[in-house]
C-alpha cells in the first residue's frame, strides 16, 4: 500500500510540474499568450524550482528557438532531423544542450532577464530539487520518497520528451503544420497534446480550441482569470497558419 502511495504522489506532482510548465513557462513567458497576478507567478516560479530546477528564461528561449526553426535544422528538438525515437529518449539532454548556451537566452529571451530572487534562490536548481525531493521522504519516508521522486521524474521527462517526438509525428493535423494532436496526450499533459492547434495559434492561451478538446491548463487559466488573477490576451486569437484543412492520420 506505502508503494502505491507513493506511486500516486509522485504521478501527481509531475502531474503539478506538468500543469505550471503550460501555464507558466509556455503560454505566460515563452508566448505570453496569458498575463498572471504576481502571486501566482511566485508560486509556480516556487513549484518550478522544487520539481523540475529548471530556469524560466531558458526554457522560454529554447521553446520559442523551437517555433522560429520548427523542423528545421536549428530545432533543439526536432524528430523531423534526428528520429522521433531519439528525441523521446533524450529530449533532456538535447533541450539542456541548447538551454545552457548563453546565446540562447541572449537571442530568444532579451525580455526575460533574472532578478534578485534568481540570483539568491531560482537559479540554484539542485538547492530547489533537494528541497522537493526532501519533502517528499519527509512525507513519505527516506525510501517511499525517493520513490515518489523517482516516479515523478521518469513521468515528467517521459511526457515532457513526447510533446516533441510524439507530438510532431503521430496523430492528427487538422492545421497546416507539422506538429500534430493527440487527445491521449493531451489529457496527461495539461491540454499540450493538442500541439498542431497549438503551432497554428501560438499566442492563444486556450490549445484545446473545441469544447471536446480538454485542455486542463486552460480551465486552471480560466479559474485564475474569473478571481482575477489572470489576463488573457487574445480573446480570439487569428491563425497563423492558413485555414483549416481535412483532418489527416498520420502513422
Amino acid at each position: 500500500m506505502r508503494l502505491l502511495i507513493s506511486l500516486l504522489v509522485g504521478f501527481a506532482v509531475c502531474q503539478l510540474a506538468i500543469l505550471f510548465t503550460t501555464v507558466y513557462l509556455h503560454r505566460t513567458l515563452a508566448h505570453r499568450a496569458v498575463a498572471l497576478h504576481g502571486s501566482v507567478i511566485f508560486m509556480a516560479r516556487v513549484v518550478i524550482w522544487m520539481t523540475t530546477g529548471m530556469k524560466p528564461r531558458q526554457w522560454a528561449a529554447v521553446h520559442r528557438k523551437h517555433h522560429a526553426h520548427t523542423d528545421e535544422p536549428e530545432d533543439p528538438h526536432s524528430p523531423a532531423q534526428v528520429g522521433w525515437l531519439r528525441v523521446q529518449l533524450t529530449n533532456a539532454a538535447m533541450y539542456r544542450r541548447v538551454a545552457m548556451k548563453p546565446e540562447t537566452t541572449q537571442r530568444y529571451a532579451k525580455d526575460l532577464q533574472p532578478d534578485k530572487w534568481d540570483r539568491v534562490l531560482f537559479d540554484r536548481a539542485w538547492l530547489g530539487l533537494g528541497t522537493g525531493i526532501a519533502m517528499l521522504c519527509i512525507v513519505l519516508g527516506p525510501v517511499y520518497g525517493l520513490i515518489a521522486a523517482a516516479t515523478h521524474m521518469v513521468c515528467y521527462l517521459g511526457l515532457a520528451g513526447a510533446v516533441n517526438a510524439a507530438g510532431h509525428v503521430f496523430g492528427r493535423r487538422p492545421y497546416q503544420n507539422s506538429a500534430t494532436n493527440q487527445r491521449w496526450l493531451a489529457m496527461l499533459t495539461a491540454g499540450e497534446g493538442w500541439h498542431n492547434n497549438h503551432h497554428a495559434l501560438p499566442t492563444s492561451a486556450r490549445l484545446g480550441l473545441k469544447a471536446s478538446q480538454t485542455d486542463f491548463g486552460w480551465w486552471f487559466i480560466s479559474t485564475l482569470k474569473r478571481m482575477r488573477l489572470a489576463v488573457v490576451r487574445h480573446d480570439r486569437p487569428v491563425l497563423k497558419s492558413s485555414q483549416p484543412r481535412t483532418p489527416s492520420t498520420v502513422s
